[in-house]
């Protein structure tokens, strides 16, 4: 991103100046701040057993869910056990319909994945996964196949997260973005799916590589992130992109097209 369109989108969406008067980047919080509630934990665990009493009675599916998914939903409703409980059932509900066979195969997002443009690869420095999406390799085709593809890159990327780690790290890489790339209805049904049945499970959003001509999707897409998810996206300038990464990346993790030493590896391959 240019000094020039880091100041357009401070100037759009309220991005400060630093005290010394240069301009910033927004960052994410730290991850102790973060994921840090002011809850105290017995509290929470309080209400992660209230919880699940509430959609168990409702949905007896719930019983096979664990407790830690309860809890990335309280969090995600600020520990507002009704709200969380509506949520989490909507979850359910809608994951009964859109994966009825408990996971999204290959062969329902074939077009999607001949498409080239989502990878996995490596960790951040406290084990998150790495996952790198080219929004210049994006066609707009069919929706529904585009959002079994994000279910499909959703879990696959769960299922390879450490014991300990519960989030991940996404690098959306806008190189080549144009016209013909911007999809608002497919990046609206993916932060949907995001935020909505997958909570609490991004850490970061990288976007780099950014054009000038994509900030007019993003004031589209804009009004729909939730405060948390605003929180953890970062736009890096191009000058500053592998110092950006390598904050939180080391070397030997970060994918070798930012200079890295690991290669990039397709979704489906992972």
């Amino acid at each position: 991103m240019s000094s020039y369109l880091r100041k357009k989108f401070q100037h759009t969406f309220g991005y400060g100046e630093s005290q010394n008067g240069k301009d910033e980047i927004p960052y994410a919080e730290s991850d102790a701040e973060t994921d840090a509630s002011d809850t105290d934990e017995q509290i929470e665990s309080n209400k992660v057993g209230i919880m699940r009493a509430l959609v168990e009675k409702q949905d007896p599916s719930a019983k096979g869910m664990d407790d830690q998914m309860i809890r990335r939903f309280l969090r995600a409703r600020d520990l507002d056990i009704e709200k969380a409980s509506t949520m989490f059932l909507k979850f359910l509900s809608w994951r009964k319909d859109f994966v009825p066979n408990g996971s999204i195969s290959p062969s329902e997002i074939p077009n999607e994945l001949a498409h080239n443009k989502l990878f996995m690869q490596g960790q951040d420095k406290i084990g998150r996964p790495i996952v790198v999406a080219f929004g210049g390799r994006h066609k707009q085709v069919n929706v529904d196949e585009f959002k079994r593809l994000v279910t499909y890159t959703l879990d696959k990327v769960c299922s390879r997260m450490p014991n300990e780690q519960e989030k991940f790290v996404a690098i959306g890489d806008l190189e080549g973005w144009g016209y013909a790339n911007s999809d608002i209805r497919g990046y609206l049904a993916a932060l949907s799916i995001l935020q909505d049945c997958y909570p609490e499970r991004l850490g970061k959003l990288f976007i780099v590589h950014v054009p000038y001509i994509f900030m007019t999707a993003w004031k589209a897409i804009y009004p729909f992130i939730d405060r948390k998810t605003k929180k953890k996206i970062i736009f890096v300038e191009n000058k500053k992109l592998r110092s950006t990464l390598e904050r939180d990346v080391d070397d030997d993790q970060l994918p070798d097209i930012y200079g890295g030493k690991l290669p990039l590896v397709p979704i489906q391959d992972c």
